[in-house]
């Protein structure tokens, strides 16, 4: 068995003394491990980075085996990851998010989005907003979609101003205003016909927003705590946007 990919690299795990397990997010065969023989060596180790997108060709005897990967460096994102608290949790929690998911399942969309936020690392509004959208399509890729586009109890597109709690569809504000503290607030920047960038506030309730989702349907029932990197994430996020605001 053997297939070529290009893959974005999450992480590595020791293996014997001289090599590791590699785990990528490909473009077309998801999230996959294999055997880099010789993965420890100097020369080898800066290319095996988290967040590195690379070249892969992975074989094996037969298909449900590990295998073994070569990696070929496309692009050496990992130094400038690393340099941030946002960049370190930022990649840390999207692959704490992948693994959720069933190993070497295709997910194109969020291999995709991966992409996008490792390119948009070093501006944080926009890392927050693509992190928000990333969790939304996550959550739809389990099985669980907010349906954000029109208002559940009259079906008007305008106006949407919450999220039921319940059904996790959309809510306007006329028909949510009576039962405004039982709902989540929906932050416009979700809507895509609005021309308006996240805020401070908006971005902590979009994560809300994700956040209670997430804990509902995958962490509760999974007995599963939210990962330790998407708090660090949204702490990192919130004190550079708010610096920013400040200086602005």
């Amino acid at each position: 068995m053997e297939w070529r990919d290009e893959g974005i690299i999450l992480g590595t795990r020791r293996h014997g003394e001289t090599s590791v397990i590699l785990e990528v997010m490909t473009r077309d065969h998801g999230r996959h491990l294999g055997l880099v023989r010789g993965g420890r060596s100097a020369r080898m180790q800066p290319a095996l980075q988290p967040g590195n997108r690379a070249e892969l060709v992975w074989r094996a005897r037969l298909d449900e085996h590990l295998g073994t990967f070569q990696a070929e460096t496309l692009a050496h994102n990992a130094a400038r990851i690393l340099q941030t608290a946002i960049g370190v949790y930022g990649i840390q929690a999207a692959a704490a998010h992948l693994r959720l998911l069933p190993e070497r399942d295709s997910h194109r969309r969020l291999f995709e989005m991966l992409a996008l936020i490792i390119e948009h690392l070093d501006d944080p509004q926009a890392t927050g907003e693509l992190f928000v959208r990333f969790e939304l399509m996550m959550l739809d890729e389990l099985g669980f979609g907010l349906d954000l586009t029109r208002c559940a109890a009259t079906g008007t597109t305008e106006d949407l101003a919450y999220v039921s709690p319940k059904s996790g569809c959309a809510v306007s504000r006329p028909a949510g205003a009576p039962y405004e503290q039982r709902m989540l607030p929906l932050p416009a920047f979700l809507d895509r016909r609005n021309a308006v960038r996240a805020d401070a506030q908006s971005l902590r309730d979009a994560l809300r927003l994700t956040g209670y989702f997430f804990n509902r349907h995958v962490y509760e029932p999974r007995a599963i705590g939210e990962p330790e990197a998407r708090a660090g994430l949204i702490n990192a996020l919130q004190r550079q946007i708010e610096r920013e605001g400040s200086a602005a």
